[in-house]
């Protein structure tokens, strides 16, 4: 359920707004106050996912709640409601943070229209905000191998660009932890990182996840919903196994890539967008081109520069690093006492086929920190890691 609060000192205009979203969904439950005091107080003392505030009141105008709110719940989303007069103001309140405005008399499908965008972003907003709070602290890339040195010295090169990527390699080399690497070095990341695996949505659903619907578009559009390109603005989205995309979401992507502009499913209207398209994959996207699933336009415009992560295999060296890595995480995640692993286990790893790469060795290591000795020896690498 979403929690609106209501901030208008006319009484009339304030039953009309309460009316019209109470009608709108049942879903949202509404607060109101009467002047700008009462509506800061509000915001202390409750989690609303939006404010409507008005911008002329008594006793404290909406952009000094505006100002004061930011401080204090900055992720709260704000739309103003200006009369004629106050549009200048309106206008300069959405570079104080607030989401939007919208005009008096209030008319209804602006007025819905706005309320449905501000609550979508704020759940997309929110959303990225647990993925970076599970995924944050896993943006280290371990190893001195000179391959990994190689893409560690073309990160810092490409990451303060614009330049889009495509990171190739197998499944479980690391892929996805390049990507976040690229935005995390890069002059977008204060701004969402989005992730989408093009592999785990069904085709029929990706265009929607990508640039959103509008009401009615299909079956299921009970309401609008904003895009993970909408969701990404100003920041990097992140196309994993791209590969996998249908050939009708590639042509929407191209364009977007063209010309920075998205449209929502069952709409026609045009969107900006000024996101970083970086995009991976486990697929030799040139044999899927001369088989026709995948359009050629779109790799050129997604291959500006190219890195190719490589599978554990072909960097043994960093096997001894990864170990160490992994056992004290492991470790600290399962609330065990650090394990060391002796010189033999470890030469007895590196000689294994990682056709898994390193997420299996990641899954071997956590096996062996459970069920091994105090230090993990040869012998517990035998009896449980046994290939």
């Amino acid at each position: 359920m979403s929690k609106i609060l209501v901030i208008e000192d006319e009484a009339a205009i304030r039953r009309v707004l309460i009316k019209i979203l109470s009608e709108e969904s049942d879903s949202y439950q509404l607060d109101e106050a009467e002047d700008g005091l009462k509506g800061l107080e509000a915001i202390k003392n409750n989690d609303y996912d939006l404010v409507l505030c008005d911008i002329k009141m008594p006793k404290m105008d909406g952009v000094e709640v505006l100002q004061a709110a930011k401080k204090i719940k900055a992720e709260v989303p704000f739309i103003m409601i200006s009369g004629h007069g106050d549009l200048d103001t309106a206008v300069n309140t959405m570079r104080l943070g607030a989401f939007d405005y919208i005009s008096k008399p209030p008319d209804l499908n602006r007025l819905l229209t706005t309320v449905r965008n501000a609550l979508d972003r704020k759940e997309l907003v929110a959303e990225n905000r647990i993925l970076k709070k599970k995924v944050g602290k896993n943006y280290e890339m371990v190893g001195d191998s000179v391959e990994i040195s190689a893409i560690k010295d073309m990160i810092e090169k490409v990451a303060p660009t614009d330049a889009r990527v495509l990171i190739t390699g197998s499944n479980g080399t690391g892929k996805e932890l390049v990507a976040h690497w690229l935005h995390q070095k890069s002059q977008r990341s204060s701004a969402p990182f989005i992730e989408v695996n093009c592999a785990a949505i069904p085709s029929e659903l990706i265009e929607s996840e990508l640039f959103g619907h509008v009401k009615g578009a299909f079956t299921s559009a009970v309401k609008d919903r904003a895009g993970k390109f909408e969701a990404a603005n100003k920041g990097t989205i992140f196309l994993d196994e791209i590969g996998d995309m249908s050939l009708s979401a590639q042509a929407k992507v191209l364009r977007a890539l063209q010309e920075n502009k998205i449209s929502r499913v069952g709409t026609d209207k045009d969107i900006k967008v000024d996101v970083r398209v970086v995009a991976a994959t486990n697929k030799d996207l040139k044999k899927e081109i001369e088989e026709n699933r995948f359009r050629e336009d779109l790799y050129h415009r997604l291959a500006v520069i190219l890195i190719k992560v490589p599978a554990l295999n072909d960097r043994r060296d960093d096997i001894p690093l990864l170990i160490d890595h992994f056992a004290k995480k492991i470790s600290e995640e399962q609330g065990v006492g650090a394990k060391s692993f002796s010189e033999k286990a470890i030469k007895l790893l590196k000689s294994y086929d990682w056709t898994g790469n390193i997420r299996e060795l990641r899954n071997v290591v956590e096996r062996l920190i459970i069920l091994g000795g105090k230090e993990v020896s040869e012998e517990d690498v035998k009896l449980f890691a046994s290939k």
